[in-house]
C-alpha cells in the first residue's frame, strides 16, 4: 500500500500517475500537455524556476547594509558598532526560529500558508527598514531588521520543503546546489548594484541623505516582493498538484527534541564549535569590509563593493562543483581542515599585508565554499537520523547566537581599536576553530575514524553492512518455522543507524536498529 501510494505521489514516474488525474485539467479523454502535468519533468523545470526566485529577495536585501554601509553610516549618523547592529537583529530571533520554523510548517500552517507568511515578514521588514531610513529613525531601522529575520530564515526551510516534496534522489542535490547558487546570486547583485541606485535615486531628489537612502531601500524591497509573487505562484502549483495527484503537503521532516542534546557526542559540539569560530570570521567581516578596503587600501566605493561581493561570486559556481569533488573523496575533515587553513591564510594577507585584496578574498570564497560542502554533512554521520532536526537546528541557533554577539563586538573593535586588530580578532576565531578541526581527527581517530574516510571506504562499508543485514534477515538452517515467519527485514533506518554505528557513531540505547518508526528526513538549510 505504502509502494503505491509513493508511485501515485509526486514524486513518482510520470508513467505511475493515475490517468484520471492526469487528464482532469484538459478534460476527459485527453491527456495533459507536459508543461501542464504535475508529475513531468518540464512541468516541475518551471516550479523549479520559482522555487529558487523565492528567496532571492531575502538574501538580496540581507546584505543591504554591507552594500550600503558608507551611506548609511553617513546619512544616519552612526558609528560603526550602531551600524553592526542592523545585522544583529536580524540574528537574534533565529537564535529561536531555527527550532520552530520546522514545526511552524509541519503541524500548524502547512508549507503553502507557511511559506506566504514567511515571505509576507520579509516584505514587511524590508519595508519598515526602509521607512527608518526615509524618516531617519534608527530604531524603526532596527525594528524592521529584527521583523525580516523573522521572516528569512524560515522562508529558507519552507523553500527546502518544497524541494523535497517536488524532487527526488539526484534531482534533489542539483536543485539543492541551483537554490544555493540563486542565493549567492542575490547576494552578489546586491552587492554590485545597491550603490548605483543610491547615486540615481540621491540625483533625482537633489541630494544625499537620509531620504536618498529610504528610497534606495525601498526600491529594494521591490526583490521581496517579487519573491512574494513568487510563493504566491508556487502556492497554486502545489496545491494544483495536490488535486491532480492526490498528494500531501509538503512537511519538512524535522523533529525538535531537546532532550536529545543531552545524547550530543563529542564529536558533534566540535562541529558545533567549528561552526561558530569560523562563520563569525566570515559573515561579519563581509558586513564591514566595504570600508575596511576604502580606507586601507584607497579603493573607491565602487572597487570597494565588487572585491567584497567576491566571496559570494566564487561560491556561486564553486559550491555544487566542490560539493560533488568531497562527496566523491571523502575524507570530511580533512577538507575541512583545508578549508580552516586557507581561511587563516586568507585574512592574515588582509591583516599584515599590502598585497592586491583581490587574492585574499578570492581564497575566502574558496575556502568558505569547500567548509560549508564538508562540514555541514558530518552532522549526519555523528547522530542518528532521529536527531537529525535537533542537531541542525541546535547548530543553526548556536551559529545565529555567535553572529550576533560577535557582529555587537566587531562594531566596538573598528570604534575603539581599527581594523588591523578587529583583523586579528578573526584570525583568532579562526585558530580556535582549527585547534576544534584538530581535536575533532583525535576523537574520530579513536573511535574508528569514520568522519575522515574515504568515498570508497564509506561505499565499501555500507555494503558491507547492507550484506549484513541480508544474512541476518536469512533465518537459520535449525530456526523453525514459526520464528522464521517472525524475521522481518531491516528499514534503511535500521541499516543506516548499523552503518553509522560502525562508522564509530554513538546510539542511544533505546534505538533500535528495528524501530523504523523513529526514521525522519531533516531538511538542511
Amino acid at each position: 500500500m505504502a509502494d503505491f501510494e509513493e508511485r501515485g505521489s509526486l514524486l513518482g514516474d510520470e508513467d505511475e500517475v493515475p490517468l484520471a488525474g492526469r487528464q482532469e485539467a484538459s478534460g476527459p479523454g485527453r491527456p495533459m500537455s507536459a508543461i501542464c502535468d504535475p508529475s513531468h519533468l518540464l512541468h516541475r523545470v518551471v516550479v523549479l524556476v520559482f522555487m529558487c526566485f523565492l528567496g532571492f529577495g531575502s538574501y538580496f536585501c540581507y546584505d543591504n547594509p554591507a552594500a550600503l554601509q558608507t551611506q548609511v553610516i553617513q546619512d544616519m549618523n552612526l558609528n560603526t558598532a550602531e551600524f553592526m547592529q542592523l545585522y544583529a537583529w536580524y540574528s537574534w530571533p533565529n537564535v529561536v526560529l531555527c527550532f520552530l520554523g520546522g514545526f511552524l510548517i509541519d503541524r500548524v500552517f502547512g508549507i503553502r500558508l507557511g511559506t506566504l507568511i514567511f515571505s509576507l515578514f520579509v516584505c514587511i521588514g524590508q519595508v519598515i527598514f526602509a521607512a527608518g531610513a526615509w524618516a531617519n529613525h534608527f530604531w524603526l531601522m532596527e525594528a524592521g531588521r529584527f521583523v525580516f529575520g523573522i521572516g528569512g530564515e524560515s522562508l529558507a526551510v519552507a523553500q527546502n520543503t518544497y524541494a523535497v516534496n517536488w524532487f527526488k534522489g539526484k534531482e534533489l542535490n542539483l536543485v539543492f546546489g541551483l537554490q544555493l547558487s540563486m542565493a549567492r546570486l542575490g547576494s552578489t547583485v546586491n552587492m554590485n548594484i545597491m550603490g548605483w541606485v543610491y547615486s540615481k535615486v540621491a540625483v533625482a531628489v537633489g541630494s544625499s541623505g537620509h531620504t536618498a537612502l529610504g528610497i534606495s531601500l525601498m526600491i529594494a524591497a521591490g526583490t521581496c516582493v517579487f519573491s512574494l509573487i513568487c510563493a504566491l505562484v508556487l502556492a497554486f502549483f502545489d496545491k494544483r498538484a495536490e488535486r491532480i495527484l492526490h498528494k500531501e503537503q509538503g512537511r519538512t521532516g524535522e523533529v525538535i527534541k531537546l532532550t536529545d542534546v543531552k545524547d550530543f557526542s563529542l564529536s558533534l559540539w566540535l562541529i558545533f564549535i567549528i561552526c561558530v569560530f569560523y562563520y563569525v570570521a566570515i559573515f561579519p567581516f563581509i558586513g564591514q569590509g566595504q570600508v575596511f578596503f576604502i580606507e586601507k587600501f584607497n579603493f573607491s566605493p565602487a572597487q570597494a563593493r565588487a572585491v567584497n561581493s567576491i566571496v559570494y561570486i566564487i561560491s556561486a559556481p564553486a559550491s555544487p562543483i566542490l560539493g560533488f569533488i568531497v562527496d566523491k573523496t571523502g575524507r570530511n575533515i580533512g577538507w575541512v581542515f583545508a578549508a580552516v587553513i586557507a581561511t587563516l591564510c586568507a585574512h592574515m594577507m588582509l591583516a599584515f599585508t599590502f598585497w592586491n585584496p583581490w587574492i585574499a578574498m578570492s581564497l575566502l570564497g574558496l575556502s568558505y565554499s569547500l567548509l560549508a560542502c564538508a562540514l555541514w554533512p558530518m552532522v549526519a554521520f555523528v547522530v542518528p537520523e532521529h536527531q537529525l532536526g535537533t542537531a541542525y537546528g541546535f547548530m543553526q541557533s548556536i551559529q545565529n547566537l555567535g553572529l550576533a554577539v560577535i557582529a555587537i563586538l566587531v562594531g566596538i573593535i573598528v570604534d575603539i581599536r581599527g581594523y588591523l586588530v578587529l583583523e586579528v580578532f578573526f584570525c583568532s576565531c579562526i585558530c580556535i576553530a582549527l585547534m576544534a578541526v584538530v581535536g575533532l581527527y583525535i576523537v574520530d581517530f579513536l573511535k574508528g575514524g569514520g568522519l575522515n574516510r574515504s568515498a570508497a571506504a564509506r561505499a565499501k562499508l555500507q555494503k558491507e553492512t547492507s550484506t549484513d543485514a541480508e544474512r541476518k534477515r536469512q533465518p537459520s538452517m535449525g530456526m523453525q518455522g514459526g520464528s522464521a515467519a517472525r524475521l522481518s527485514s531491516m528499514s534503511a533506518f535500521g541499516l543506516r543507524n548499523r552503518y553509522l554505528s560502525r562508522l564509530g557513531a554513538k546510539l542511544p540505547d533505546h534505538c533500535s536498529t528495528h524501530l523504523s518508526t523513529l526514521a525522519h528526513r531533516s531538511v538542511l538549510k
